[in-house]
């Protein structure tokens, strides 16, 4: 089944994308067209693609050296993100933001996620996350 939503991610080099989201972060590959620099994979819920520039149908006119991912932070919530961060680590891969465990106001209620910010090989910002949950309500 997909998602009404799947971001489909520019990238310079498909099979380093796949060793970050497949090897690293435990991405599956649903179905690729290595011919055509493109994959299709999963983590959960979450959906993504990847096209490579160049060899992919949609990004022909994309620069190589064109900044790519400016602007952009994906949240995907996973069951835990201690493996996440065991593979980011042994692969000397940095955070952008560190472990935290932070605070957000939805309404009248206070949700709580851990989570951390991680940039992918074309500087494509995610925001890993485990399931926020409710540890207070606020008055408004």
């Amino acid at each position: 089944m997909f998602n009404a939503l799947i971001p489909e991610f520019a990238v310079r080099d498909c099979n380093a994308s796949l060793r970050f989201y497949r090897d690293v972060l435990g991405f599956a590959v649903i179905y690729e067209r290595p011919e055509e620099g493109f994959a299709f994979l999963q983590l959960g819920a979450a959906q993504l693609m990847l096209d490579q520039i160049g060899a992919g149908r949609a990004f022909r006119t994309i620069e190589p050296n064109t900044p790519l991912g400016q602007g952009l932070n994906l949240q995907i919530t996973v069951v835990t993100l201690d493996p996440m961060l065991a593979a980011l680590a042994g692969d000397g891969i940095a955070l952008v933001l560190p472990l935290e465990m932070r605070s957000y106001r939805r309404g009248e209620s206070l949700l709580q996620q851990r989570q951390f910010v991680v940039a992918d090989p074309d500087g494509y910002l995610l925001r890993l996350c485990e399931p926020p949950c409710v540890v207070a309500a606020t008055p408004l």
